[in-house]
């Protein structure tokens, strides 16, 4: 059994070490019909998770809390009871010198990754930002974002949303809302630090909302930042000591490389909230497309006198947005969904009060254990 995409296409790209043979990731078990032995697979980039009992290859799942002890199969690799083997890498082709070209392959890329998206059954997370709002304009979805009434998401998603002449059903989160899903986040993932907690919440929050209203799968856009520059530690790079690379493009491919455990915990929080994920900025065209950025546009180099954090990121993905966009909503700067929603700020209040002060070391993870204990 494969979990997003044909066995056959899996076979296939096993057998030529294609690591990108045009699917949105996959994962499962790939043994034959003539062996009961099995051989497990997780794409390149880990976009679909899969598990199995620690030491013991032949019990197996897509959900860690059906086994006991569940060990992840690594991205781009095969499990067998011979152990674990690398299949496939990330492909690390050249720099496109062609500027034009470059933005037109990405939104070529775009184009053809939304167009292949069905939309029976689809709701779009929706923070304002290029990323989903790509996914808006493309994708005949509603729209639904989660946040605190005074977050930024709250009011870039509403604001983005008018300019595009769509509606955006807020979904307004309470602190009632934090201490209900953490428990019931932490029995999906097994995640109890706090930064996983603090960026799963607002997903699990919207998805809840958008099952509750009859959709069954969420459109995001999960892997725009990795794949397009967005982080200002690959903007900073080599000088930001959070990256070891030194230039912009082995910065963006180091946190590429972040993506599998990423992908794994946002996953099993939109499965568990009732939703299934769909991530068409995660299709092998798109991922195909953006490792030819060459890094200047990934980040865009200040002029003179200009601060190294006023640079603009993910310039090509905004470049080629344009053609959809209006241009406030494809310049838009968004912040970490976490901080966006105030999530963040809330869930360390509520540690606060409960008596777990900033003074302590990790004082929010301390107290997401306590409501799980």
């Amino acid at each position: 059994m494969i979990d997003g995409a044909d066995p056959a296409t899996v076979r296939t790209a096993l057998d030529s070490g294609d690591s990108l043979p045009g699917t949105r990731g996959f994962a499962g078990d790939l043994s034959g019909p003539d062996t009961d032995t099995p051989r497990l697979v997780r794409d390149v980039l880990g976009r679909y998770p899969c598990f199995s009992e620690t030491g013991d290859p032949t019990t197996w799942s897509f959900d860690p809390t059906d086994l006991t002890d569940p060990d992840p199969v690594p991205a781009g690799h095969v499990r067998t009871p011979d152990g674990d083997e690398q299949v496939w890498t990330l492909p690390d082709p050249p720099a496109t010198e062609d500027d034009a070209a470059v933005v037109q392959a990405v939104r070529d890329a775009l184009a053809a990754s939304t167009a292949a998206v069905d939309p029976d059954g689809l709701a779009v997370a929706f923070s304002g930002g290029v990323d989903s709002a790509v996914l808006a304009a493309r994708l005949d979805a509603p729209l639904y974002v989660a946040g605190f009434p005074d977050s930024h998401d709250v009011e870039a998603a509403r604001s983005a949303a008018a300019a595009m002449s769509r509606d955006c059903t807020v979904v307004e989160l309470t602190h009632e809302d934090l201490e209900r899903a953490v428990p019931e986040l932490v029995a999906a993932t097994g995640r109890t630090n706090a930064m996983d907690v603090q960026i799963a919440l607002p997903l699990y929050l919207v998805a809840e909302r958008v099952a509750a209203d009859g959709y069954d799968r969420l459109a995001v856009g999960q892997g725009a930042d990795e794949l397009f520059g967005g982080y200002a530690k690959v903007a900073k790079a080599p000088e930001d000591p959070r990256v070891e690379a030194d230039t912009v493009r082995g910065a963006r491919r180091e946190v590429v490389t972040t993506l599998p455990d990423q992908l794994e915990r946002d996953v099993l929080t939109l499965r568990a909230a009732g939703v299934e994920p769909v991530a068409p900025l995660l299709d092998d065209r798109v991922i195909e497309a953006a490792l030819s950025v060459p890094g200047n546009l990934l980040v865009a180099e200040p002029g003179e006198g200009v601060d190294r954090g006023d640079v603009e990121r993910k310039v090509a993905l905004r470049r080629a947005a344009s053609e959809w966009l209006p241009d406030a909503v494809a310049q838009r700067d968004k912040k970490a969904v976490q901080y966006g929603s105030l999530v963040a700020r809330e869930l360390d209040r509520l540690a606060r009060q409960a008596g777990y002060k900033r003074r302590m070391d990790d004082h929010v993870t301390k107290y997401v254990r306590s409501l799980v204990e």
